[in-house]
């Protein structure tokens, strides 16, 4: 359906660049992470299966692509640009230095940096117009800033919810005409789930409700994203985007759990503690037998039954999860 997907973001659609940062803390190449991706090995995703990266891979009937860091020292990496990279990396944010709890990750900028290495790369071996026309068909997907809420949330020194959200908006705004620049047009940009009500965040709640503050930003910032999205479009010529609301589906996993197969929506399924989520998904930690019916995985992040539920309604969803078109739309116009 089209050339290549290029996919930049955070732990959610991370395919393993963690992995070869050495002394990132934020890695999850290790079991029990990978249980039932194929070949039952952990690669570096932070799931028990595939993420969304590579459910929407699937659908576009291209191979995953692969992590920036596992091609770059390659000698014949063209070819691999040729289908996609992936730059996403567990622990970045939409800001430099979201990660330094982490100590190391690959924040938006750089992602945008190693980003223009490869359209230099696809330059020199499709030419000028030969590039331009395969990155014009090509999805450029952006998953980023729920660390730069978190990290927000949980500050001493904070600024205006709003005007922290404004600024997560515009910085990403000035990532995404960079990457027009260099030949995007056709975005994938989902918006900031319900990020106070991952098993982390209730788990800090006495009453194990989902943390208000968290959600009111990811709310608050997911409209100014939609208005930063319709001002793009006014301001380029071609440009055509997808933005996902992941906060409305997220809340209608937690509300109607039934209707999507889950059974339960609070815990972790890998971990240790209060809702699983006291230690993170360690070699050491229990993991459930029934992954299917679990929204998480871990203390953060979806399953891969969950996963694969937001990339068939972000992939063929109505507008209420993916508008002004799908991706299905997307790729045709």
């Amino acid at each position: 359906m089209v050339p290549a997907v290029y996919v930049f973001g955070d732990s959610l659609v991370d395919v393993g660049n963690n992995n070869y940062l050495k002394i990132s803390l934020a890695k999850a190449d290790f079991p029990h992470n990978g249980v039932d991706f194929p070949g039952a090995k952990a690669t570096g995703r932070f799931s028990n299966g595939k993420n969304a990266a590579d459910f929407i891979a699937e659908k576009l009937g291209l191979p995953t692509s692969p992590p920036y860091l596992s091609l770059a020292s390659k000698s014949n990496k063209s070819n691999a640009f040729l289908t996609g990279v992936s730059f996403a990396s567990g622990g970045a944010g939409i800001f430099d230095g979201t990660d330094e709890k982490y100590r190391q990750s690959l924040p938006l900028t750089l992602q945008v940096d190693y980003y223009s290495k490869v359209h230099e790369d696809l330059v020199k071996q499709l030419g000028s117009a030969g590039a331009q026309a395969h990155l014009s068909k090509s999805i450029f997907a952006v998953v980023i800033g729920s660390n730069d809420i978190l990290g927000y949330v949980k500050s001493n020194n904070k600024s205006n919810p709003q005007e922290f959200v404004d600024r997560m908006a515009v910085t990403l705004k000035g990532q995404l005409k960079r990457i027009y620049d260099l030949g995007g047009r056709k975005f994938v940009v989902v918006g900031v789930g319900a990020i106070g009500c991952c098993p982390s965040q209730r788990n800090q709640n006495k009453t194990g409700g989902c943390n208000e503050e968290a959600n009111y930003c990811a709310v608050k910032y997911d409209e100014v994203l939609k208005s930063t999205l319709e001002q793009l479009k006014s301001e380029l010529t071609n440009i055509n985007y997808t933005y996902f609301d992941t906060y409305r589906m997220f809340l209608s996993f937690i509300q109607n759990p039934a209707t999507y197969g889950f059974k339960e929506v609070k815990a972790a399924c890998c971990g240790l503690g209060n809702l699983n989520a006291k230690v993170a998904c360690l070699p050491i930690s229990n993991y459930c037998s029934n992954r299917r019916d679990h929204l998480f995985w871990d203390l953060f992040h979806p399953t891969e039954a969950a996963a694969s539920i937001f990339a068939d309604n972000l992939f063929d969803g109505p507008k209420q999860y993916a508008s002004p078109i799908n991706v299905k739309q997307l790729v045709a116009v």
